[in-house]
């Protein structure tokens, strides 16, 4: 199969695809997703297979208006209609209770609820009406592994396997969307995975406190939505996580390792250190926005084979506001390693 590339004037041949039951990738403001019909069991399947993944991991439904929502759920929590208000388009997804049989099992994971989403792309949403069913849209890679922020990285993991991706250049976030559980209505919305919405900003638009749900979940557990396995986004080289305080000892280290070392960081690094490691990817600055803009790009960069690298050593912020989602996805492609002074 060859994989298509379509652009801004092809979405109503993209969507055709979608319609009938293939796979095309899209692009959205956190990552790229890989979309299929949501209402068919067999084009959801496929997305499975192609990507790897494992089948008790739920699937986010991707919409371009609430009200193709409606039609799936019959109990919303008290905050939705403020949080679709202030936050859709967005980079947030709502979990709710679905109607018996309203979608797939395949879909849900098996599980009594559904995670929502409208993304903030006009490519997406055109495409989404065009094709006039909800779409399911995991990140477009090899499961478990960095996701993808272009087309370009689409087409590494996913060339020959899928009918084509909307190319809608690099994403504007690049981690992924903010899910918040909203499953009960008795009980406060709890955010699942930390992303671009953050607890501080839900809490001062809705006035009232939001819980965090921590866990990461084993390969044995049934996760309750995407992004939360214990391990994840991760490349084949090892990653550790280096404090800022720490980079004179990695340069220390580099130097008299013998290792080949990759390197993802801010312009404030040495130039020595640039000089001595085995690659660099250079984030324009240092910034929390930019790493995580920067972050999966960066690893999918560092990864390839030509390369040889024994490690990357990635740059650490602290975990407020979106510094949670960055740290999140870091620890999990990291395995939550962090680069300790005196290391063999």
């Amino acid at each position: 199969m060859e994989t298509k590339r379509y652009d801004e004037e092809q979405i109503t041949e993209a969507a055709a695809v979608l319609t009938a039951g293939g796979l095309v990738a899209f692009p959205t403001e956190t990552v790229y997703g890989l979309g299929a019909n949501a209402l068919l069991p067999q084009a959801v399947a496929q997305v499975f297979q192609v990507k790897g993944r494992p089948q008790d991991n739920p699937l986010i439904v991707h919409v371009a208006d609430f009200q193709q929502v409606n039609q799936f759920v019959e109990n919303f929590h008290p905050l939705t209609e403020k949080i679709v208000e202030n936050f859709w388009p967005g980079p947030l997804t709502l979990i709710f209770p679905v109607k018996e049989g309203a979608l797939p099992k395949v879909v849900t994971g098996g599980l009594s609820t559904a995670a929502f989403r409208m993304p903030d792309s006009p490519l997406t949403l055109a495409l989404i009406k065009a094709a006039g069913v909800p779409l399911v849209g995991p990140s477009a890679n090899t499961s478990g592994k960095p996701s993808p922020t272009t087309a370009d990285h689409v087409l590494h993991d996913m060339q020959g396997k899928i009918s084509g991706v909307l190319d809608g250049g690099a994403t504007r976030i690049g981690v992924e969307s903010t899910v918040l559980d909203l499953s009960m209505p008795d009980v406060p919305p709890t955010i699942l995975r930390p992303g671009a919405v953050t607890r501080e900003v839900l809490e001062t638009v809705l006035g009232t406190s939001i819980a965090v749900d921590a866990h990461l979940v084993q390969e044995s557990e049934t996760p309750r939505a995407p992004g939360m396995k214990y391990k994840h986004y991760a490349p084949d080289t090892p990653v550790w996580m280096v404090r800022s305080e720490d980079w004179p000892a990695v340069l220390e280290w580099v130097k008299t390792s013998g290792k080949r070392v990759g390197i993802i960081a801010g312009p404030t690094i040495s130039e020595q250190l640039r000089y001595e490691a085995a690659a660099v990817f250079m984030l324009p600055e240092d910034t929390v926005e930019q790493a995580a803009k920067g972050l999966f790009a960066g690893l999918r960069a560092l990864d390839e084979p030509q390369l040889g690298l024994d490690a990357i050593l990635v740059e650490t912020f602290s975990e407020t506001g979106l510094g949670a989602a960055y740290m999140n996805r870091l620890s999990k492609s990291a395995a939550k390693k962090w680069f300790e002074t005196g290391m063999k």
